[in-house]
């Protein structure tokens, strides 16, 4: 029963997270999840939470309520998370609350995945109903401009996410994080049953 008694209770000393930022159809999930299995972490897909705490699609939720209203739920959404070794694929919108961004680099390193808007243009063209939050006339190009400063601000870290397949730029940010990160994932503790 002792070995169970560590898994009860959190750990003492927090360990960090790993947040991906970036425009949607930069990869956040995709990468995310190959990273997540890179190191060994668990993988939380904002989005998803989000479906999940509203029972329908993102973009359902994005149409259905004003942009403003919708940043809003979204910042309330990741300032409940409360995570550590986890791999955190954020909405492209997250940048747009301050609270947001700095609650989720309380918890770690932010990495930007940065795509070419002709890239990221192509993306959501395959699969419109990621659950964009455009604002009356706004375009993709709009959305890239107003964002890009905001995802430089608030990263630590810059992958080219353009080029490559995700378990490439998986590696890439593994290689590129602080030596804390490499040395988490080579400790990792033993689950229940090893």
């Amino acid at each position: 029963m002792p070995a169970a008694q560590n898994f009860i209770s959190a750990p003492r000393e927090a360990q960090p997270c790993v947040i991906l930022i970036g425009m949607a159809g930069s990869g956040k999930s995709t990468i995310g999840a190959r990273l997540a299995q890179e190191m060994g972490w668990a993988l939380l897909d904002s989005d998803a939470l989000m479906e999940a705490l509203y029972g329908c699609r993102l973009q359902d939720l994005t149409d259905a309520i004003p942009r403003d209203a919708f940043l809003d739920v979204e910042c309330a959404v990741i300032c409940a998370i409360r995570a550590q070794r986890t791999v955190i694929a954020t909405g492209g919108s997250v940048v747009y609350r301050e609270a947001a961004m700095r609650h989720l680099a309380s918890l770690g390193h932010i990495v930007h995945l940065d795509v070419p808007l002709d890239e990221i243009e192509r993306r959501i063209a395959r699969n419109p109903q990621r659950g964009l939050s455009l604002g009356p006339g706004q375009s993709v190009a709009d959305l890239h401009r107003e964002r890009a400063p905001l995802y430089s601000a608030w990263a630590s870290l810059r992958c080219d996410a353009g080029r490559g397949t995700p378990a490439r730029c998986a590696r890439w940010i593994l290689r590129n994080l602080p030596p804390e990160y490499r040395a988490e994932t080579q400790a990792a503790p033993a689950g229940p049953g090893a």
